[in-house]
């Protein structure tokens, strides 16, 4: 079996923990901004992930060149971003 296309992968990651009001406003902003498909990451219960974003989140990730978006963001503000990012 081959690995998927690259292009299959998103290169986006939304990282996020559960119960989180503002990862669901983040949500609602990559709506509005239109953002290309991406990964939801949840970090509750992963050490690494834990300490890597602890209260950080949600954070905009892109898997390809590891630019990160931290919240608070808005519509112009991820247009922007994903126009340096892509």
């Amino acid at each position: 079996m081959s690995p998927p296309a690259p292009d299959a992968i998103p290169a986006l990651q939304l990282v996020q923990r559960d119960d989180c009001p503002l990862c669901d406003q983040a949500l609602a902003v990559l709506a509005a901004a239109r953002a290309p498909e991406f990964e939801s990451v949840w970090i509750d219960g992963v050490d690494a992930l834990e300490a890597a974003y602890g209260m950080r989140v949600p954070v905009l990730r892109d898997t390809v060149g590891g630019a990160e978006l931290d919240w608070p963001f808005d519509v112009d503000g991820v247009r922007a971003w994903l126009s340096r990012t892509q």
